[in-house]
């Protein structure tokens, strides 16, 4: 294994926001500033992961919280130059074992629908789409 993968500090912000910026079918908002996600990782502690290669450089990171019940992962992305390692699937799988071993049995991913590659990553894990649903959003800024 060439990689290590261990908890997301706020200190990983900027190489996390940078990778973010570069993946496609990652989508970045308002919510997504150092001071939201430092409050995020404050309210789920040791649950959002970041990877790094053997020289220390940030090559993966995802997003992972809880309200009690279930579960959202959000934003996991891999270097372009790092995919098809098993990165994608060691941060997912740290956020799922972090998960069950805190009793939380659902977790939900968001995926934009033009994101094919995105879509395949997660059925190749056996997530399921959710054709019943919808997504529905507004913004407390109005």
């Amino acid at each position: 294994m060439n990689y290590v993968i261990s908890p997301m500090r706020i200190g990983d912000f900027e190489a996390a926001t940078l990778l973010w910026q570069k993946s496609e079918g990652v989508g970045l908002s308002e919510s997504d500033s150092r001071e939201s996600v430092a409050g995020f990782l404050e309210r789920n502690p040791e649950m959002s992961f970041v990877a790094r290669d053997r020289d220390g450089k940030l090559i993966g990171a995802v997003l992972c919280g809880h309200d009690g019940r279930r579960a959202c992962m959000y934003h996991l992305a891999v270097a372009e130059s790092q995919r098809r390692q098993g990165i994608g699937a060691a941060l997912a799988e740290a956020c799922l074992k972090r998960l069950a071993a805190m009793g939380i049995h659902r977790c939900n991913i968001f995926v934009y629908a033009d994101n094919a590659h995105g879509k395949a990553f997660w059925e190749r894990r056996g997530w399921k789409e959710r054709a019943e649903l919808r997504l529905m959003q507004k913004s407390t800024q109005q």
